[in-house]
């Protein structure tokens, strides 16, 4: 299977991170940021870095920007480095782009752009620290999309000594059981006739909307 490539345009902690974490997974990576210091300390850690202005869009063919499969424009201190960035990735023919916003408007003229998907870290990570503080029941987050999470939660007192068929979760709140964790023991294919116990936890898939239900019931039963 060919190894993916990857390019990361502007080394913020978000762009360093990303990009080293690729690399780690074993993609090529590219890299590029206008700061010389930036490109030298992450260049070994890289298939590539390269010192150059990703608003010139020469700068950016000469390096071979056009090969790679998907592109991360993660700089947020110049929107219009931002814009040109994805305007000039677009224009060498790059499919799959990705932009990193540090505000609604910045997020709103990225999507308006075309991207296949803006990353807002900082807006992601207080959601997701909203609802560890809100519900210390909800254990993890996994967010599949902006309307759909994966949760782990702790069974309500209501559902103990019932199986998964009489819950029927999926009917009455819109949630897929996908694993039943009791104690150190994970079910990860659990069936109707399953029970759920005392201090079971229950990994469940659907609508934010539906999890934030099941986070106020938690909040009363527990």
């Amino acid at each position: 299977m060919k190894e993916k490539q990857f390019a990361v345009l502007g080394l913020g902690r978000f762009g360093e991170a990303l990009a080293i974490t690729l690399s780690e997974l074993g993609c090529n990576v590219v890299v590029v940021d206008k700061d010389e210091e930036k490109i030298q300390n992450i260049a070994n850690l890289v298939t590539y870095a390269v010192q150059a202005d990703v608003t010139d869009i020469n700068a950016l063919k000469s390096i071979g920007l056009k090969n790679v499969d998907a592109v991360v424009v993660s700089i947020t201190s110049d929107i219009n480095s931002s814009i040109m960035g994805i305007v000039n990735a677009q224009e060498l023919g790059i499919s799959e782009i990705y932009g990193k916003a540090n505000n609604a408007q910045h997020e709103k003229v990225l999507l308006k752009l075309g991207v296949k998907k803006v990353f807002s870290p900082e807006r992601d990570m207080g959601e997701r620290v909203a609802h560890n503080l809100f519900s210390g029941d909800f254990i993890d987050i996994l967010e599949l999309d902006t309307n759909h999470s994966i949760v782990e939660v702790e069974s309500l007192h209501i559902w103990e000594g019932k199986t998964l068929e009489q819950l029927n979760l999926r009917e009455k709140h819109g949630l897929n059981v996908i694993a039943i964790r009791t104690l150190d023991v994970l079910n990860a294919s659990p069936v109707a006739s399953d029970i759920v116990r005392s201090g079971d936890k229950l990994i469940v898939m659907g609508e934010n909307r539906s999890i934030n239900e099941i986070n106020k019931l938690s909040r009363k039963d527990h």
